[in-house]
């Protein structure tokens, strides 16, 4: 691969082991010293003057880690790398074999140990190389700072059509000692469909357990326009609503459907109170303040 070949691929970012393949030591001295390239970090090179991109900087974090070769980006990085929109892209995940003895990262860079990283886990084509999507999904859910955060990872990955539940399956298989992996698996589950007939099976019983009143389960009600419609939970007496979103309700062909359910409910004088699956395992409590204080203001006393 000639230089400037090798700069297209990496963005204009280069390591000084890589440099010296293609130039002598003093010509590497004269285009830093003349500003026509930059420091980034120790060992590794900016070929222009300007600022870093976000994959310039990318590149410099795989390169600086890897003592001049790249390695693997992970998580929320790898997923940058894959297309995947809306991510934080101020830390920069790197993964490496845990017998390797990493250099020193650059500010904001956290470099991440494996033991296990096999090649079906390993795109070889990403730029700079990266972990594949459904491992990248995994590793972003498990290295988050919340439970919430790993759950909003997870459902904009199914989102945007980056991984479908069948491809982390595997993944999950693999990493027994995963962190926060009862979240993680709740949250895949939700995505395959049908979680939302278990959740309100939980429903059902943090009703008894909050001491309310026992609701209606997929009641059937005419809308205005003479169609029938299921509502997931339904307290007759007190005419509320409940409705329980899986990750599909976040696609925006979903978004019109809902909201249209939900003025349709609002019109005939009812009420209506929508959680997310994962709320009824995971966030019990809120949950219950909020039913309660539905329940009341339709006059329902204890």
């Amino acid at each position: 691969m000639d230089l400037d070949f090798l700069l297209f691929v990496q963005d204009g970012v280069i390591s000084r082991r890589q440099a010296l393949r293609h130039l002598s030591e003093a010509a590497v001295r004269h285009r830093l010293a003349s500003g026509r390239w930059q420091i980034a970090h120790a060992g590794v090179y900016l070929t222009h003057s300007g600022p870093m991109t976000v994959y310039q900087r990318l590149w410099v974090a795989s390169l600086a880690v890897g003592h001049g070769r790249p390695v693997w980006l992970a998580g929320s990085s790898a997923l940058t790398v894959l297309g995947m929109r809306g991510l934080d892209t101020r830390t920069v995940h790197v993964l490496v074999d845990a017998r390797d003895r990493p250099r020193r990262p650059p500010p904001g860079v956290v470099v991440h140990r494996t033991r296990h990283l096999p090649p079906e886990d390993q795109h070889c084509l990403g730029r700079p190389p990266c972990t594949k999507p459904a491992r990248s999904v995994v590793d972003a859910a498990q290295w988050v700072c919340s439970d919430r955060e790993a759950i909003a990872v997870i459902a904009s990955a199914f989102q945007q059509r980056l991984v479908a539940p069948a491809h982390l399956a595997p993944v999950l298989a693999r990493m027994i000692h995963l962190k926060r992996r009862r979240i993680i698996v709740a949250a895949v589950a939700d995505a395959s469909g049908g979680a939302e007939s278990v959740a309100e099976v939980d429903f059902a019983r943090l009703c008894r357990r909050g001491g309310l009143p026992e609701p209606s389960r997929q009641m059937v009600r005419v809308d205005s326009a003479g169609r029938r419609r299921y509502r997931d939970v339904y307290f007759d007496d007190w005419r509320l609503h409940v409705e329980i979103d899986g990750v599909q309700h976040m696609e925006p062909r979903s978004w019109y459907a809902d909201m249209r359910q939900h003025n349709e409910v609002t019109i005939a004088g009812e009420r209506l109170l929508r959680f997310p699956a994962w709320m009824i395992r995971h966030q019990p409590d809120e949950v219950l303040d909020q039913l309660r204080a539905a329940l009341y203001t339709a006059g329902w006393r204890r």
